[in-house]
């Protein structure tokens, strides 16, 4: 009897402006234009494989997570991979960051699994990878379970998403119609949220009035964003233009954000460091106002933890 065991590792993702891309009918053309950071904490999955009946068996580690998520990455995996129904897969889902808080972790999610499944099979490393965000892709219009998340993953770093859609499509996996690009100084960030805040991303993206107002204010910032080279340059601008971008979409004043962000801007401002919204959850990532300052986040997250949040230290992602 064959077994075949492969890993997967995708990290997330922190949406600071965005638009609602959803008009057109195919899946692929779908997304955002935006800006973000992707993290290194995300989603870590193995998948096992016995030589037998399809189907897939699920266990969450350190968290609850989506089954249909991962049972839809599978299904869409095998359509394109004849070899995936050959087997009863088991899948061990790690969870590194919370549901339902703006962390980009259904995205990860999914990327992480397709990757798993495709490593186990002895798939190519650079064909898997595209393989695996055109699914996730698909798979996060499908479920709204996120918008632009899945090619903010494929540039990685301080990523900036100038054209809507999936980043890659066609049965050989060309890049686009969806476009991003990144850059990174693998700076340390920290993610802060209160236990039971979060609200599912479809609540925003699937409501009309929320949808126009979100758009007018990210196609306004994106305008800007989008000119000239995309680089360490940028980094205040792009501070600067997320808060612009949370309070003209309404989103700062919408489920108690705005309390959140006065909360923490109290207590850490006057280090150096700004508190920024992670879209669409009520949590917050803190940075450095100086991307080339000595870090040291010690004392913040005793601040906040005494407050009552919830911190994990991270930093933002390699590109891929």
């Amino acid at each position: 009897m064959t077994v075949i065991m492969g890993r997967g590792e995708c990290g997330s993702h922190v949406t600071l402006i965005f638009t609602v891309n959803d008009e057109d009918e195919e899946l692929i053309n779908q997304g955002s234009l935006g800006a973000g950071l992707c993290l290194e904490h995300g989603v870590e999955t193995i998948a096992r494989g016995i030589e037998g009946p399809f189907k897939l068996n699920i266990k969450f580690i350190e968290g609850d997570g989506d089954s249909l998520l991962y049972e839809r990455t599978l299904e869409l995996l095998s359509e394109q991979l004849i070899g995936v129904k050959e087997y009863t897969w088991d899948l061990a889902v790690k969870l590194k960051l919370p549901l339902s808080q703006g962390f980009g972790m259904s995205a990860a999610g999914s990327i992480s699994a397709a990757m798993g499944f495709q490593r186990a099979l002895g798939e190519p490393h650079e064909e898997s990878l595209r393989r695996s965000f055109a699914i996730a892709h698909r798979v996060e219009r499908e479920l709204s379970t996120g918008l632009g998340d899945v090619t903010a993953l494929a540039a990685g770093g301080v990523e900036r998403r100038t054209r809507a859609g999936s980043p890659f499509s066609g049965k050989l996996l060309n890049r686009g119609p969806g476009n991003s690009e990144g850059w990174t100084h693998e700076t340390k960030v920290i993610l802060a949220w209160k236990k039971n805040s979060g609200k599912h991303t479809s609540s925003y993206i699937d409501n009309k009035k929320w949808k126009k107002r979100i758009s007018y204010a990210g196609i306004k910032q994106m305008k800007e964003i989008n000119l000239g080279e995309w680089n360490d340059s940028r980094w205040n601008e792009l501070l600067e233009r997320s808060g612009i971008f949370v309070e003209e979409s309404g989103l700062l004043e919408d489920s108690f954000r705005n309390e959140l962000l006065n909360e923490v801007e109290s207590l850490i401002t006057h280090l150096g460091f700004k508190p920024l919204l992670c879209l669409l959850g009520n949590s917050l990532v803190i940075v450095p106002n100086d991307l080339h300052m000595d870090i040291e986040y010690g004392s913040i997250i005793k601040k906040l933890e005494k407050v009552g949040f919830e911190t994990i230290e991270t930093k933002i992602g390699r590109l891929f």
